[in-house]
C-alpha cells in the first residue's frame, strides 16, 4: 500500500475511487471504506443523490452521514462527494454540515460540487425540474455564497436563488482558509466557477460519445475541454497548473473496461495522464450492475497499476 502511495506522489497522477451508498453499513458498507484506505486510494468520494438511476428502487444511503462514518473508521483517507448540487441542498446547511464533516475527518474532506441533472433529485421535492440554464444561474450563486459561508465568521445573502441571514459556521473549517471544492463542468459559465471558486475540476467526457463515440474521440473531447478550461484560466490571470484536472472514469466509450485488467487500465491511464488529468477516479464494483467488475483485478489495480505506468 505504501509503495503505492509514494507512487501516486511522486507522479503526479493521482488514484481515486468511487464508493456508491448502496450497502447497509454493517452489511459490507464499512469494510469498503477501510479497503479503500487499504489499498492506498488517494480519495474516496460518494455520490450526493437521493435516489440515481438503476438504483432508485434498491437501498441508497445519504452522503453526509455515510462520509461520516467514514471519517470515524479511517485515518489518512480523503473524503468527498462527487458530486453535491443544487437540486436538493441549500447553501446554508450544506455549509454547516461540510464545516462538521471537516472537524470530524480531521481537514481529510473536499466537496464535488455541480449543477446536477435532470434525474430523481430534480424532482424529489415535487418541484419542477430545472432547464441546463436555471440550473446554471443557481450554481453560479450556490457556489460563491457556499464559499463565503465556509471562510466568514457571520454571512448575510439576499439572492436571486439562496438567502442566509447572519449564518454562522464557528471555527471554520480544520483546511484553511476553507476545505477544497472540485468543480465539474464543461460550459463557460460553469468553468469560470471553477477557476474562481475551484481547486480542481471534474469531468465524466463527452456524454454524447459514450455509447457511438470511439476512444480516440474522446480523448480529443476532452482535450478541447482542457483548453477551454486553460483559456478562462488565462482570462483570469490564473495558472492553470494550481488546478487538479480530475477524470470520473465510466462514462467514456471504454465504459467499465478499463476494469477489466491491470494492462487495460495501464494503457487508459497512460493516455489520459498526457492529456494533463492529474487524477483518475474509479467506480468500486457493484455486483450485478453497471459498475460490475472483478474484485480481484480493481484491488491489483489500486496496488499496482500506477507503479507499472511509471516503469
Amino acid at each position: 500500500m505504501l509503495r503505492g502511495r509514494r507512487t501516486l506522489e511522486r507522479m503526479s497522477l493521482r488514484l481515486s475511487t468511487v464508493i456508491l451508498p448502496v450497502r447497509p453499513w454493517h452489511a459490507g458498507g464499512r469494510d469498503q471504506w477501510v479497503r479503500a484506505e487499504r489499498l492506498g486510494f488517494h480519495t474516496a468520494y460518494t455520490y450526493d443523490h437521493l435516489s440515481w438511476r438503476t438504483f432508485r428502487d434498491g437501498p441508497w444511503f445519504g452522503a453526509v452521514p455515510t462520509l461520516t462514518a467514514a471519517a470515524a473508521v479511517t485515518d489518512r483517507l480523503r473524503l468527498g462527494t462527487l458530486v453535491t448540487s443544487p437540486n436538493f441542498r441549500h447553501p446554508v446547511t450544506l455549509a454547516k454540515d461540510l464545516m462538521s464533516l471537516d472537524d470530524i475527518s480531521g481537514g481529510r474532506i473536499t466537496l464535488g460540487i455541480g449543477a446536477g441533472g435532470n434525474g430523481f433529485d430534480a424532482t424529489a421535492l415535487g418541484q419542477e425540474p430545472w432547464t441546463p440554464r436555471e440550473r446554471a444561474d443557481r450554481l453560479a450563486e450556490f457556489v460563491p455564497l457556499l464559499d463565503r459561508l465556509l471562510t466568514e465568521g457571520a454571512v448575510t445573502h439576499h439572492g436571486t436563488f439562496y438567502s442566509a441571514e447572519e449564518a454562522r459556521n464557528i471555527p471554520g473549517c480544520v483546511q484553511g482558509p476553507r476545505l477544497p471544492f472540485a468543480v465539474a463542468a464543461t460550459g463557460p459559465r460553469g468553468m469560470k466557477l471553477a477557476a474562481r471558486h475551484g481547486q480542481a475540476w471534474v469531468t465524466t467526457g463527452d456524454p454524447k460519445l459514450k455509447e457511438d463515440g470511439t476512444p480516440e474521440q474522446s480523448r480529443e473531447a476532452l482535450r478541447g475541454q482542457l483548453e477551454k478550461l486553460d483559456k478562462v484560466f488565462a482570462d483570469i490571470g490564473r495558472d492553470p497548473a494550481s488546478m487538479d484536472k480530475i477524470l470520473l472514469t465510466g462514462f467514456t466509450p471504454e465504459g467499465g473496461a478499463v476494469l477489466d485488467s491491470v494492462d487495460a487500465f495501464v494503457d487508459f491511464a497512460g493516455r489520459h495522464q498526457e492529456l494533463g488529468f492529474t487524477e483518475l477516479v474509479i467506480h468500486a464494483p457493484i455486483p450485478d450492475s453497471d459498475f460490475a467488475a472483478d474484485e480481484t483485478v480493481f484491488e491489483r489495480i489500486a496496488t499496482e497499476a500506477l507503479t507499472q505506468l511509471d516503469d
